[in-house]
């Protein structure tokens, strides 16, 4: 094949293009792997021509935020407000499970773009409008995000496929013996969360009744914040 028929089937470079690569980064060597000269290189062409679609990284990282936002559920605005917030947890775990790079990404970019300006609009509409003052509005989001968040960190610690199988499993990898006599109520716990205290292990992997149970506590917490009519 000539290079004039090489060039001519040559997929035209567009933002989506761009942006789909620099997911491929993103969800192979995480965030900080994402660069103008990576991208370039996945698709083939100069640095240059990425800025005829993309004012530069900072744009990437924001459009990355909007993806986030866009893969969340938008509840509807006459929700009640429980479910409202369940689902934007819910909606929120999935997302940063899929992107565990998400978490260091979204607090750290200052730019509102419309998913993420209708997402905070819609939900702060639904708790108003449940009877919730904006002082605590406010607060109730910040604690369903800051547990969201940190639940979400813990699950892809714990469920991490960095550590190969067989090293979880080997000697050198097992966890010391942990005595009765000097962590009697841990080792309670430790059992319980294995089954040998009952015989029945907890299903894994994954943490979802633990999520729904501080879920749940949280909301009724909330209930406590409600302006009295």
């Amino acid at each position: 094949m000539s290079d004039s028929n090489k060039l001519a089937k040559r997929e035209p470079l567009t933002r989506e293009r761009i942006f789909k690569k620099a997911l491929e980064l993103a969800d192979k060597g995480g965030i900080e792997s994402v660069s103008m000269r990576q991208i370039a290189q996945g698709l083939n062409v100069e640095a240059m021509s990425l800025y005829k679609h993309i004012a530069n990284k900072e744009d990437i990282m924001d459009g990355f935020v909007e993806l986030l936002f866009e893969q969340m559920t938008l509840p509807p605005a006459e929700s009640k407000w429980q479910e409202a917030l369940r689902e934007r947890a819910y909606s929120l775990r999935k997302v940063l499970n899929k992107y565990p790079w998400a978490s260091s990404l979204i607090e750290t970019r200052s730019f509102l773009g419309p998913a993420r300006l209708r997402h905070h609009d819609n939900m702060i509409g639904i708790l108003r409008n449940g009877g919730f003052s904006i002082e605590a509005a406010y607060n109730i989001l910040i604690a369903i995000t800051s547990y969201t968040y940190g639940f979400a960190i813990m699950e892809q610690a714990w469920f991490s496929p960095a550590v190969e199988p067989e090293k979880k499993l080997s000697k050198a990898h097992a966890p010391p013996p942990i005595s009765s006599k000097d962590y009697p109520h841990l080792l309670e716990m430790l059992n319980f969360v294995s089954g040998k205290g009952d015989g029945q292990a907890r299903p894994q992997p994954g943490l979802a009744s633990e999520f729904e149970f501080g879920l749940n506590n949280l909301l009724q917490g909330f209930e406590k914040s409600l302006v009295k009519k």
